[in-house]
């Protein structure tokens, strides 16, 4: 057995404790719960009391190693795929290495907006299968509430703050990862901006103001739901495998309505694609890992019983993957 094989060891995540209500947003601004929960399903989100990107990161990274038999200083890459991170440098992962003691471990971030996840997943899954070490830790951490105009409801309702990831490893096993796809597409890339800062030196005066996030929300609508089911028929067709053998598919907690139409576009059940939009908002990198983790830890996945699952993500760049997996 090829001893370069990768699978998933443990899963962890971490929520800031403050649930905050469509209700409670209107003490803010003019809307509703109805409002929201009709063009989005999200019913709550949790957002920061001051803890930054990188303290909920190291947060869900100890959770992660709780849920595995392996010690900090046998990781050799961490991986943080965040569009919110404290700030240019150090990164969220170098904080996160420092934090839990992985002295063995080289770590960067990694930003491709709400597809992050799966791109890091990626990333560290080929990194791992040439290192001489055994084991990588990915992380999904976001404080989108710091990046939001807490004026605009078009944005502002969206959005919600945590961190989750997990630890990949070698094994003699079979291999997990089976196929994937991965896209972006600059040309949209002013569908969703966040964080943008004009140059500002000796030579040039400018303001000094950073933007915050914009999202033209029926660009990306249009986008996610003619690309991803592409994107997922593609990964099913590389990995030799048939749509109705998926057991589960994952998909980027953005907007219920995006989920429905994959779900009748590629035909299959909505059972099969489960949600937490409704509790946690949009996460942006943290919304598959932390929906990955809920459905471990209800040992819905990552039971011992072989399964076959879809992590597939969108979001500004614009960018979007799909990876299969067969887990167990």
């Amino acid at each position: 057995m090829d001893k370069n094989h990768v699978k998933i060891y443990s899963t962890g995540r971490y929520i800031p404790p403050n649930r905050v209500s469509n209700h409670d947003l209107t003490s803010w601004m003019d809307t509703s719960d109805e409002w929201i929960v009709k063009r989005t399903g999200i019913r709550s989100r949790y957002l920061s009391r001051g803890d930054n990107t990188s303290d909920l990161c190291i947060k869900a990274a100890h959770n992660v190693l709780e849920g595995s038999h392996v010690n900090a200083d046998e990781i050799g890459l961490i991986i943080v795929a965040t569009m919110s991170p404290d700030g240019q440098s150090p990164s969220v992962a170098s904080k996160v290495q420092s934090a839990i003691q992985a002295g063995q471990a080289m770590a960067f971030d990694m930003n491709a907006a709400c597809s992050g996840f799966v791109y890091a997943l990626s990333t560290a899954e080929k990194i791992l299968r040439h290192a001489p070490y055994s084991y990588a830790l990915v992380l999904g951490g976001e404080v989108m509430s710091k990046e939001i105009d807490w004026t605009d409801r078009k944005t502002a309702v969206l959005f919600g703050d945590g961190a989750a990831g997990v630890l990949i490893g070698k094994t003699d096993e079979s291999d997990q990862f089976i196929s994937e796809d991965l896209h972006a597409n600059g040309d949209k890339g002013e569908a969703l901006t966040s964080g943008n800062r004009k140059v500002d030196n000796p030579l040039i005066q400018s303001d000094k103001s950073v933007s915050y996030l914009t999202m033209d929300g029926r660009e990306i609508f249009n986008f996610v739901t003619r690309s991803i089911p592409d994107s997922i028929q593609k990964v099913i067709e590389d990995g030799e495998t048939e749509i109705e053998d998926i057991d589960y598919f994952l998909l980027h907690q953005a907007n219920a309505r995006i989920i429905e139409i994959v779900a009748k576009k590629l035909k299959r059940p909505i059972e099969a694609f489960p949600m937490n939009i409704q509790n946690y908002g949009n996460t942006s990198a943290a919304s598959l890992p932390i929906l990955l983790d809920e459905l471990a830890k209800d040992r819905t996945v990552l039971n011992g019983k072989k399964q076959k699952i879809i992590l597939s993500a969108f979001g500004g760049g614009l960018t979007w993957g799909t990876l299969l997996l067969e887990i167990n």
